[in-house]
């Protein structure tokens, strides 16, 4: 039997196919809330991603129909992309490599296409020159590339997207409130901030969390140099990292040797509760930062010390310290300075929390990604006559 899914039966209404391009990117909190926010104004929806990521966001919960997919780019995922995809009025790629495999399943067929791209890629050499090419495709593909910040949107139009706009990305809706602290009293039990903590291992001791990919560029060689400067603190910090990566066993290896409090998590689902148990989140990288923690951050109002990207300031602005990339002496002494100088860490907190209260509401991003749909939607000809006279 062919295990290729069966599109749902067409019916009135606007049908849009949500394409995921990682299985745990933190994309997918943002698309399941967007694919809520369709659902309750009358759009069909359809996500495209790995049986892990359902497992993870529950996307049928919101509404939406499901369909498993492979990440590769290879014969089968593109046939099962095609045929998911036929019918649709639109398809909406979140990332590059979503945005890649669509352009394989779409060809010049009479499906628009909108990627989103709610962060950039860094590579050097040879993965760089892949990845440069990808993104043209991506951008010319794309009868609309929607960027997370500013920075997203000039990069696409400089790889040649005829049409980049800026989208305001939602933070996914929160969890109930936790146990206040006197319930907790009375009841006996502990915070969940504190009994988070102290299942982390960090009971009465900073926690320091940071996130990034394992490899190169990445900034994760000076974060284990910053490490190393402020493990002599008393009590010693404890820095978790959640990301993976082809650097992980090396950095382990160091981990190990020098016997830095550094915790290596992986990939982790629960990065909200990770972002709202620290004290300070580190973002070290040279690309951009995952803004879906950035937006947590903010929100939970957990001072950030990060590398400058264009990304994370236009996010963060003065709810963040910036440092260059590369300097494990900045990055130390700006993350002890905050550890020392509890007044600073608060006027951060405030300044985050200021900036998550006036930031883009779901509304907002699902009316605005809604309007984008119902003008491809209702112009066809005007995107198809961009699109066949784009390059490929």
């Amino acid at each position: 039997m062919s295990s290729t899914p069966v599109p749902p039966r067409r019916e009135p209404g606007l049908h849009a196919v949500h394409v995921l391009g990682h299985g745990r990117s933190g994309s997918g909190a943002q698309v399941r809330a967007l694919a809520a926010g369709l659902v309750a104004r009358g759009v069909r929806v359809t996500v495209c991603a790995p049986r892990c990521a359902e497992r993870a966001h529950d996307f049928t919960g919101s509404g939406a129909h499901f369909a498993a997919t492979a990440l590769r780019a290879d014969p089968a995922t593109v046939a099962v992309l095609r045929a998911v995809c036929a019918g649709a009025d639109v398809v909406h790629a979140h990332g590059l490599r979503a945005a890649f495999r669509v352009s394989l399943a779409l060809g010049r067929g009479s499906v628009p296409l909108v990627v989103t791209w709610h962060r950039g890629a860094y590579a050097e050499g040879v993965r760089g020159g892949l990845v440069r090419l990808m993104e043209r495709r991506a951008a010319r593909t794309a009868a609309v590339v929607l960027g997370a910040t500013t920075e997203l949107v000039d990069r696409a139009r400089r790889r040649g997207a005829r049409d980049a706009r800026l989208v305001s990305v939602m933070l996914p809706p929160r969890r109930p409130p936790a146990e206040s602290g006197s319930d907790a009293v009375r009841s006996g039990r502990p915070d969940a901030r504190t009994a988070r903590r102290a299942a982390l291992g960090a009971q009465g001791r900073p926690l320091l969390l940071a996130a990034g990919r394992l490899a190169p560029g990445e900034g994760m060689r000076p974060l284990l140099d910053a490490a190393r400067a402020w493990s002599v603190r008393e009590p010693r910090p404890l820095l978790l990292v959640t990301g993976d990566g082809p650097a992980r066993t090396a950095l382990q290896r160091r981990i190990d040797f020098e016997d830095l409090p550094v915790r290596l998590l992986g990939h982790r689902p629960d990065g909200a509760e990770l972002v709202a148990a620290a004290d300070v989140l580190l973002l070290p990288g040279r690309r951009d930062a995952p803004l879906p923690l950035v937006r947590e951050a903010l929100r939970a109002g957990v001072p950030m010390v990060a590398v400058g990207s264009g990304a994370v300031r236009d996010l963060a602005g003065d709810a963040a310290e910036f440092v260059p990339y590369g300097d494990p002496r900045a990055l130390a002494e700006a993350v002890g300075g905050l550890l020392a100088d509890p007044g600073r860490r608060e006027r951060l907190r405030a300044a985050g929390r200021a900036r998550a209260a006036h930031g883009p509401t779901a509304e907002d991003t699902v009316a605005q990604v809604l309007s984008v749909y119902d003008e491809l939607a209702g112009h066809p000809v005007r995107w198809r006559r961009g699109r066949s006279a784009a390059p490929g």
